[in-house]
Protein backbone atom coordinates (compact mmCIF):
# COMPACT_ATOMS: atom_id res chain seq x y z
CA UNK A 1 0.00 0.00 0.00
CA UNK A 2 2.11 2.80 -1.39
CA UNK A 3 1.94 5.35 -4.21
CA UNK A 4 4.05 5.61 -7.36
CA UNK A 5 4.47 8.29 -10.02
CA UNK A 6 3.44 7.50 -13.60
CA UNK A 7 3.59 9.09 -17.04
CA UNK A 8 1.55 8.78 -20.21
CA UNK A 9 1.52 10.35 -23.68
CA UNK A 10 -2.17 9.71 -24.30
CA UNK A 11 -3.74 9.27 -20.84
CA UNK A 12 -4.49 5.62 -21.62
CA UNK A 13 -1.18 3.72 -21.72
CA UNK A 14 0.91 4.42 -18.62
CA UNK A 15 4.49 3.81 -17.50
CA UNK A 16 4.50 3.48 -13.73
CA UNK A 17 7.74 4.03 -11.83
CA UNK A 18 8.69 0.69 -10.23
CA UNK A 19 9.87 2.39 -7.04
CA UNK A 20 7.39 4.23 -4.82
CA UNK A 21 7.61 7.97 -4.28
CA UNK A 22 10.17 9.03 -1.66
CA UNK A 23 8.96 12.16 0.09
CA UNK A 24 11.24 14.82 1.55
CA UNK A 25 10.09 16.31 4.82
CA UNK A 26 9.95 15.68 8.56
CA UNK A 27 10.89 12.00 9.10
CA UNK A 28 8.21 11.65 11.76
CA UNK A 29 5.60 12.51 9.13
CA UNK A 30 7.16 10.79 6.10
CA UNK A 31 7.69 7.44 7.85
CA UNK A 32 5.73 4.87 5.83
CA UNK A 33 2.91 2.92 7.40
CA UNK A 34 0.66 2.90 4.35
CA UNK A 35 -0.44 5.26 1.58
CA UNK A 36 -3.44 4.70 -0.67
CA UNK A 37 -6.28 6.37 -2.65
CA UNK A 38 -4.18 9.31 -3.93
CA UNK A 39 -5.62 12.33 -5.73
CA UNK A 40 -3.60 14.91 -7.69
CA UNK A 41 -4.69 18.55 -7.90
CA UNK A 42 -3.02 21.54 -9.58
CA UNK A 43 -3.27 24.68 -7.43
CA UNK A 44 -1.55 27.93 -8.45
CA UNK A 45 2.04 26.82 -9.09
CA UNK A 46 2.35 23.16 -8.17
CA UNK A 47 0.66 19.79 -8.04
CA UNK A 48 -0.64 18.77 -4.64
CA UNK A 49 -1.15 15.13 -3.77
CA UNK A 50 -3.59 13.99 -1.08
CA UNK A 51 -3.99 10.41 0.09
CA UNK A 52 -5.10 8.22 2.98
CA UNK A 53 -2.00 8.13 5.18
CA UNK A 54 -1.21 5.75 8.00
CA UNK A 55 -0.31 7.67 11.17
CA UNK A 56 -1.68 5.92 14.28
CA UNK A 57 -4.69 5.17 12.12
CA UNK A 58 -5.87 6.52 8.77
CA UNK A 59 -5.66 10.25 8.18
CA UNK A 60 -5.15 12.63 5.24
CA UNK A 61 -1.58 12.95 4.00
CA UNK A 62 -0.57 15.92 1.86
CA UNK A 63 2.42 16.62 -0.34
CA UNK A 64 3.41 18.51 -3.47
CA UNK A 65 5.61 18.34 -6.56
CA UNK A 66 6.42 20.50 -9.57
CA UNK A 67 8.01 17.80 -11.73
CA UNK A 68 6.73 14.38 -10.51
CA UNK A 69 10.33 13.52 -9.65
CA UNK A 70 10.85 15.40 -6.39
CA UNK A 71 8.08 15.30 -3.79
CA UNK A 72 7.75 17.07 -0.44
CA UNK A 73 5.38 15.85 2.24
CA UNK A 74 3.50 18.32 4.44
CA UNK A 75 1.93 17.80 7.84
CA UNK A 76 -1.05 15.47 8.03
CA UNK A 77 -4.16 17.56 7.51
CA UNK A 78 -6.36 16.05 10.22
CA UNK A 79 -6.30 13.93 13.32
CA UNK A 80 -6.93 10.24 12.77
CA UNK A 81 -9.34 8.93 11.70
CA UNK A 82 -10.11 10.32 8.27
CA UNK A 83 -10.27 9.22 4.64
CA UNK A 84 -10.96 10.55 1.14
CA UNK A 85 -9.22 13.93 1.26
CA UNK A 86 -10.06 15.84 -1.93
CA UNK A 87 -8.64 19.32 -2.58
CA UNK A 88 -10.42 22.04 -4.54
CA UNK A 89 -8.39 23.36 -7.51
CA UNK A 90 -8.36 26.96 -6.29
CA UNK A 91 -8.65 28.95 -3.08
CA UNK A 92 -12.11 29.77 -1.80
CA UNK A 93 -12.48 32.97 0.19
CA UNK A 94 -8.67 33.24 0.21
CA UNK A 95 -8.16 29.78 1.74
CA UNK A 96 -7.30 26.35 0.45
CA UNK A 97 -10.29 24.02 0.61
CA UNK A 98 -10.72 20.28 0.99
CA UNK A 99 -13.42 17.65 1.34
CA UNK A 100 -12.90 14.66 3.62
CA UNK A 101 -14.77 11.89 5.39
CA UNK A 102 -14.08 11.45 9.11
CA UNK A 103 -13.97 7.73 9.89
CA UNK A 104 -12.72 5.15 12.38
CA UNK A 105 -10.13 2.35 12.51
CA UNK A 106 -12.40 -0.16 10.80
CA UNK A 107 -14.32 -0.17 7.54
CA UNK A 108 -16.29 2.91 8.58
CA UNK A 109 -19.86 2.08 9.57
CA UNK A 110 -20.67 5.74 8.99
CA UNK A 111 -19.62 8.14 6.28
CA UNK A 112 -20.46 11.81 5.84
CA UNK A 113 -18.56 14.28 3.66
CA UNK A 114 -17.23 17.41 5.40
CA UNK A 115 -15.65 20.61 4.06
CA UNK A 116 -12.57 22.29 5.62
CA UNK A 117 -10.39 25.32 4.87
CA UNK A 118 -6.75 26.25 5.53
CA UNK A 119 -4.71 29.44 5.01
CA UNK A 120 -1.45 27.53 4.55
CA UNK A 121 -2.08 23.79 3.91
CA UNK A 122 -1.05 23.09 7.51
CA UNK A 123 -3.78 24.33 9.85
CA UNK A 124 -7.28 23.23 8.88
CA UNK A 125 -10.58 24.50 10.26
CA UNK A 126 -13.98 25.93 9.36
CA UNK A 127 -15.33 22.41 9.20
CA UNK A 128 -18.77 22.26 7.61
CA UNK A 129 -21.05 19.29 6.92
CA UNK A 130 -21.75 18.72 3.21
CA UNK A 131 -23.83 15.56 2.91
CA UNK A 132 -24.30 12.04 4.22
CA UNK A 133 -25.63 8.64 3.13
CA UNK A 134 -29.09 8.24 1.64
CA UNK A 135 -30.98 5.24 0.26
CA UNK A 136 -30.04 2.74 -2.40
CA UNK A 137 -26.53 2.81 -3.89
CA UNK A 138 -25.34 5.40 -1.32
CA UNK A 139 -27.07 4.05 1.79
CA UNK A 140 -24.03 2.99 3.87
CA UNK A 141 -21.53 5.80 3.30
CA UNK A 142 -20.38 8.42 0.81
CA UNK A 143 -17.00 9.98 0.12
CA UNK A 144 -15.26 12.37 -2.23
CA UNK A 145 -13.85 11.28 -5.57
CA UNK A 146 -11.83 13.33 -8.06
CA UNK A 147 -10.95 17.01 -7.72
CA UNK A 148 -14.20 19.01 -8.06
CA UNK A 149 -14.73 20.58 -11.49
CA UNK A 150 -15.69 24.26 -11.61
CA UNK A 151 -18.64 24.99 -13.90
CA UNK A 152 -20.95 27.97 -14.35
CA UNK A 153 -23.61 26.07 -12.40
CA UNK A 154 -21.42 25.13 -9.43
CA UNK A 155 -18.70 22.68 -8.45
CA UNK A 156 -19.36 19.34 -10.13
CA UNK A 157 -18.45 16.69 -7.57
CA UNK A 158 -18.04 13.08 -8.64
CA UNK A 159 -18.34 11.06 -5.43
CA UNK A 160 -18.58 7.41 -4.43
CA UNK A 161 -21.41 5.80 -2.55
CA UNK A 162 -21.55 2.44 -0.79
CA UNK A 163 -24.38 0.03 -0.07
CA UNK A 164 -24.22 -3.09 2.05
CA UNK A 165 -25.56 -6.18 0.29
CA UNK A 166 -25.57 -9.93 0.98
CA UNK A 167 -22.27 -10.00 -0.95
CA UNK A 168 -20.69 -7.26 1.18
CA UNK A 169 -19.96 -3.66 0.27
CA UNK A 170 -20.77 -2.40 -3.23
CA UNK A 171 -19.08 0.83 -4.41
CA UNK A 172 -20.69 2.94 -7.14
CA UNK A 173 -20.29 6.60 -8.05
CA UNK A 174 -22.60 9.49 -8.81
CA UNK A 175 -22.52 13.28 -8.92
CA UNK A 176 -23.62 16.43 -7.12
CA UNK A 177 -23.41 20.19 -7.66
CA UNK A 178 -21.96 22.34 -4.86
CA UNK A 179 -22.23 26.11 -4.46
CA UNK A 180 -19.18 27.92 -5.90
CA UNK A 181 -18.67 30.28 -2.96
CA UNK A 182 -19.95 28.02 -0.16
CA UNK A 183 -19.15 24.49 -1.32
CA UNK A 184 -20.63 22.89 1.77
CA UNK A 185 -24.04 23.83 0.37
CA UNK A 186 -25.42 21.24 -2.05
CA UNK A 187 -27.30 22.69 -5.02
CA UNK A 188 -28.33 19.36 -6.53
CA UNK A 189 -27.54 15.72 -5.87
CA UNK A 190 -28.32 12.84 -8.19
CA UNK A 191 -30.59 10.06 -6.97
CA UNK A 192 -29.06 7.53 -9.38
CA UNK A 193 -25.48 6.40 -9.79
CA UNK A 194 -23.46 7.18 -12.90
CA UNK A 195 -21.51 3.92 -12.86
CA UNK A 196 -21.62 0.77 -10.73
CA UNK A 197 -19.70 -2.52 -10.81
CA UNK A 198 -21.00 -4.48 -13.81
CA UNK A 199 -18.01 -5.75 -15.77
CA UNK A 200 -15.97 -8.71 -14.55
CA UNK A 201 -12.88 -6.58 -13.84
CA UNK A 202 -15.03 -4.35 -11.59
CA UNK A 203 -16.60 -7.24 -9.70
CA UNK A 204 -13.71 -9.67 -9.18
CA UNK A 205 -10.34 -8.67 -7.72
CA UNK A 206 -8.57 -7.77 -4.50
CA UNK A 207 -11.75 -6.11 -3.22
CA UNK A 208 -14.76 -7.17 -5.31
CA UNK A 209 -17.69 -5.02 -6.43
CA UNK A 210 -15.85 -1.69 -6.38
CA UNK A 211 -15.87 1.22 -8.82
CA UNK A 212 -14.03 3.99 -7.01
CA UNK A 213 -13.46 7.32 -8.86
CA UNK A 214 -10.12 8.96 -8.16
CA UNK A 215 -9.39 11.38 -11.04
CA UNK A 216 -11.29 13.31 -13.70
CA UNK A 217 -9.91 15.38 -16.56
CA UNK A 218 -12.24 17.82 -18.29
CA UNK A 219 -11.64 19.29 -21.76
CA UNK A 220 -12.70 22.93 -21.40
CA UNK A 221 -13.29 23.27 -25.15
CA UNK A 222 -15.61 20.28 -25.60
CA UNK A 223 -16.78 19.50 -22.06
CA UNK A 224 -15.65 15.90 -22.52
CA UNK A 225 -14.74 14.24 -19.24
CA UNK A 226 -12.37 11.32 -18.64
CA UNK A 227 -12.98 9.59 -15.29
CA UNK A 228 -10.33 7.25 -13.90
CA UNK A 229 -11.61 4.81 -11.32
CA UNK A 230 -10.34 1.90 -9.29
CA UNK A 231 -11.96 -1.39 -10.32
CA UNK A 232 -12.08 -4.11 -7.63
CA UNK A 233 -8.90 -2.53 -6.18
CA UNK A 234 -6.96 -4.39 -8.90
CA UNK A 235 -6.92 -2.29 -12.07
CA UNK A 236 -7.72 1.27 -13.14
CA UNK A 237 -10.79 1.75 -15.31
CA UNK A 238 -11.46 4.67 -17.64
CA UNK A 239 -14.90 6.02 -18.53
CA UNK A 240 -15.91 9.00 -20.68
CA UNK A 241 -18.83 11.41 -20.29
CA UNK A 242 -19.73 15.05 -20.88
CA UNK A 243 -19.97 17.59 -18.08
CA UNK A 244 -23.20 19.15 -19.33
CA UNK A 245 -24.85 15.74 -19.71
CA UNK A 246 -23.95 14.75 -16.14
CA UNK A 247 -25.35 18.03 -14.81
CA UNK A 248 -28.53 17.56 -16.83
CA UNK A 249 -28.84 13.98 -15.57
CA UNK A 250 -28.63 14.84 -11.88
CA UNK A 251 -30.93 17.84 -12.29
CA UNK A 252 -33.49 15.59 -13.98
CA UNK A 253 -33.10 12.93 -11.26
CA UNK A 254 -32.45 14.77 -7.98
CA UNK A 255 -32.53 13.24 -4.53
Amino acid sequence: MNIHAGRSRDGICWDIDPLPIRFAGDPEVTALVYRYDPRVCWIEDRYYVSWCNGYHGPTIGLGYTTDFVHFTQLENAFLPYNRNGVLFPRRIGGNYAMLSRPSDTGHTPFGDIFYSESPDMTYWGKHRWVMGPLGGWQSTKVGGGPTPIETSEGWLLIYHGVLTSCNGYVYSFGAALLDLDQPWKVICRGAHYLLSPQALYECVGDVPNVTFPCAALADSATGRLAIYYGAADSVTGLAFAYVDEIIAFIRANPV
